[in-house]
């Protein structure tokens, strides 16, 4: 086992595909589908984070004088900052007003994904003294890496809280932001959990659930090999819906989804609605061993209350049923309070290089931060549940 004093190396990849899966599933584990290799991969061979698409692969690793993997990071150089979720936009424009270039810049992330997860990945045997050692040296490597790409900015999105605080002794700035999750509190049914909430909010669940059900559509969850081809084509469709509703782009081609249940589809849990025998709508979720996290949906037809059914009540009972203890239903919407999924805190850091810049959003930061802070005590006071103290 590694004690810290061996000659490392650190590189940068151009491709997920210059990693073994074995290699780099060694440092980030399995359960979290999001930094698996297979995701990642699925991603770039699917050309949805490419080059080409403004996600140029720059991912970073530690290498053993012996070969061995001891950590790796997903980062990728970007000259636009779409499919993010901690937005920085008015950094940029500033920036650029200014007479600066904001872009390109370095974002430590999954493409696409608003979940929280370890962005610095390390294998568990790593002893956590060494483990520390290795995400300062990382976040070093990758400051190093700005100065020779002349980027303007680093941005480590949605990291563990623990990185949070140590990118911090290299000189990254501290965001703040939030999401609604559901906690399961071992829950044995889904009625369990509504005799859990104020009296209002457990009849408008149960009127909304009624009058999904009373339009005798099928909802399935499918995962594993239950998942067809038929089924990725037809998901396509409600995703690309969903994207011209939101007058949106969509990031994600159609080959990503075949990829994705050729790779991994036993942490695929996709919610499909039929009516009539036809597939009308269907949630894309994927699970780890402790949290079903809620991706894309997508509808073809008007449904009142389907949304809710098949993005928020169908993913808690599918957690409760399996044992799962949180569901994290994806970015934005204070319409999750009432539905039994509250504010939780997401943590994003910032390495600016222009020192003006810097100073500028550090002032924002600090007031932004106080702020998300009020709001988050302030919404959580709007919990349906019955005891506050014990949501």
């Amino acid at each position: 086992m590694p004690d810290g004093t061996e000659q490392i190396t650190v590189k940068v990849i151009p491709s997920i595909s210059d990693v073994s899966q074995e290699a780099w599933d060694e440092c980030a584990g399995t359960s979290h589908p999001f930094t698996r290799h297979a995701f990642f991969s699925a991603l770039e061979d699917s050309g949805s984070a490419t080059a080409e698409t403004g996600w140029q692969p720059q991912h970073m690793i530690i290498e053993q004088a012996t070969g061995g993997l001891l950590a790796a990071v997903p980062l990728y150089l970007k000259n636009h900052s779409y499919g993010e979720y901690v937005f920085d936009w008015g950094w940029a424009d500033a920036f650029e007003r200014a007479g600066g270039n904001y872009y390109p810049k370095l974002q430590c992330s999954v493409p696409f994904t608003p979940v929280t997860g370890a962005r610095f990945l390390i294998p568990d045997h790593i002893e956590n003294k060494q483990a520390q050692d290795l995400r300062k040296a990382l976040g070093g490597a990758m400051i190093q890496l700005a100065h020779r790409l002349e980027v303007s900015s680093i941005h480590v999105t949605f990291s563990t809280k623990d990185e949070w605080k140590l990118l911090t002794d290299v000189g990254f700035l501290q965001r703040l932001g939030q999401q609604f999750h559901w906690h399961n509190k071992g829950y044995r049914t889904f009625d369990d959990f509504l005799e859990d909430l104020n009296s209002r909010k457990r009849k408008q669940i149960r009127k909304e659930r009624r009058a999904v059900a009373e339009k005798d559509l099928s909802i399935q969850a499918l995962s594993g090999a239950e998942i067809k081809e038929h089924h990725w084509d037809a998901f396509y469709q409600f995703y690309l819906s969903t994207v011209d509703k939101k007058w949106g782009s969509s990031y994600l081609t159609r080959s990503f989804f075949s990829l994705l249940g050729e790779r991994m589809a036993d942490q695929v849990v996709l919610f499909m609605v039929e009516d009539a025998g036809n597939l009308v709508g269907g949630a894309l979720n994927l699970k780890s061993d402790t949290t079903l996290f809620g991706r894309n949906w997508g509808c073809l037809a008007t449904h009142k209350f389907l949304h809710f059914e098949a993005c928020y009540y169908q993913a808690i009972d599918y957690a409760i049923q399996h044992g799962l203890q949180r569901v994290e239903a994806g970015a934005q919407g204070p319409h999750k309070i009432q539905r039994g999924y509250l504010p939780s805190p997401t943590y994003s850091s910032h390495w600016i290089s222009h020192p003006g810049l810097k100073d500028a959003i550090e002032d924002f930061l600090a007031r932004e931060r106080l702020g998300m802070e009020f709001e988050m005590h302030q919404l959580a006071q709007h919990s349906p549940f019955r005891n506050t103290e014990q949501s």
